[in-house]
């Protein structure tokens, strides 16, 4: 697993966030600001990327400092899912002259490129892509099956969480491991600082250094985990064991196809043993860590 055997230090940072360029409440320089007055170390400034507020991709790059950095992006745009709803695609990386897509408004049109086609030109021109809010946007499976270029998919949203209480791309991912896609999964705040969404879900990337091009480096290799607050340490996997390192716990489960899972609970553990033989026959498995707030933290899958 990348994230704790290649080299480097663990970066946390976030990967969806909105500003005053499109529908956040506060200006990107406000919004680093907070980011890093909390203990981050890196944020993706994704505004919505349409004709309505002229196609952002906002210039972070004056908000970066020695400890403090920044990736460019946006939340693309093109295209109507099954449900006949605007597609929604978060590109982190993106170059400052990535072509708009034909889309004025939050509304999908016959004349537009879809969205699987704009994740596949994003990733062309170098971003780390992946798929937005599958619950909250109602993505079926034969949409996300569509996206055939993207990197990851978001298994937890925060605003989402707080606002709609759909926060989950798990279902979705996990359909998407079961038929052989290699992706991973991220969490993130999905900021727009007009409710309490923001610090709510990161990513922790292994990377050598804080800088855009090893951190968008690391994200394409997977080198890095997710949390809402525990920390993930080590993640081993022997002939019998899947061994889990991580801060203190009140839960660590393993999930792989269909219903296979396991689980250990106690109090204060650190790490934990489960068996490896209820996973023998999947092709993937992953972990989550559960603290006594019940906060979590999530591995990347581990492709068999």
């Amino acid at each position: 697993m990348p994230a704790f055997t290649a080299p480097g230090s663990f970066w946390r940072g976030n990967l969806h966030t909105h500003s005053t360029l499109s529908d956040g409440a506060l200006s990107p320089e406000e919004v680093c600001r907070r980011y890093k007055a909390e203990g981050y170390d890196f944020i993706a400034l994704t505004d919505h990327f349409v004709g309505l507020f002229d196609y952002p991709i906002a210039d972070t790059v004056p908000m970066r400092d020695a400890g403090f950095t920044t990736l460019l992006g946006a939340e693309l745009h093109s295209g109507a899912q099954e449900n006949g709803e605007l597609w929604h695609i978060l590109a982190v990386g993106l170059p400052r002259d990535f072509a708009p897509s034909n889309t004025p408004f939050f509304t999908p049109s016959a004349d537009q490129e879809t969205g699987p086609e704009i994740a596949a030109r994003a990733v062309a021109a170098g971003a780390f892509v992946a798929i937005a809010h599958p619950q909250w946007s109602g993505l079926t499976l034969a949409d996300a099956r569509s996206v055939s270029a993207a990197h990851a998919v978001e298994i937890y949203n925060h605003g989402c969480a707080t606002g709609s209480d759909r926060p989950d791309g798990f279902s979705i991912a996990d359909l998407l491991l079961s038929e052989g896609r290699a992706l991973s999964m991220i969490a993130t705040d999905d900021a727009h600082f007009s409710e309490p969404d923001h610090f709510g879900g990161w990513v922790m990337v292994k990377a050598p250094e804080n800088t855009p091009e090893a951190l968008l480096a690391a994200l394409k290799a997977g080198a890095f985990y997710s949390s809402q607050g525990p920390e993930l340490r080590d993640i081993r996997i022997t002939e019998r064991y899947i061994e889990v390192e991580c801060s203190a716990c009140a839960s660590v489960i393993v999930q792989g196809p269909g219903n296979a899972a396991l689980a250990v609970h106690g109090q204060s553990m650190t790490r934990a043993q489960i068996p490896l033989s209820r996973f023998a026959k999947g092709r993937w498995l992953r972990v989550t860590v559960i603290d006594a707030a019940g906060k979590r933290a999530w591995s990347n899958p581990v492709i068999r």
